[in-house]
């Protein structure tokens, strides 16, 4: 809607978070309700990197597996490209185009893969 409405900084930023929030979905189905987590990886799942959150997640291999398929692989260089430091930087429509198609593909989307593991 905010690509819609000519507004990519806020499409770009937001779209990414919608991607760390799957991620910490992940995390968060592997704890039960009354274990005491590690707390390394508590500490390790306080972060917005994408790519440490694949890992705490225990992702890593399966994504490892995703990347097989070029069409995935192309999305995930995009997504990947993503931090939180981008709501202090401008982006083009066609690159907040590009990360949201990246990630809602219904195929080969980074979303789609992600819930099938949360």
């Amino acid at each position: 809607m905010l690509l819609a409405a000519g507004m990519p900084d806020g499409a770009y930023y937001l779209a990414g978070y919608s991607i760390e929030c799957a991620l910490k979905a992940c995390i968060a189905k592997s704890t039960e309700r009354h274990d005491f987590p590690d707390l390394r990886r508590v500490k390790s799942s306080y972060t917005h990197s994408i790519r440490d959150l694949i890992v705490v997640a225990g992702l890593k291999s399966a994504l490892d597996e995703a990347m097989r398929q070029s069409e995935f692989a192309l999305r995930w260089e995009v997504v990947s490209q993503w931090s939180e430091e981008s709501r202090y930087n401008a982006h083009s429509a066609q690159a907040a185009g590009a990360l949201v198609e990246a990630i809602a593909n219904r195929k080969y989307g980074i979303l789609q893969w992600l819930k099938k593991h949360y």
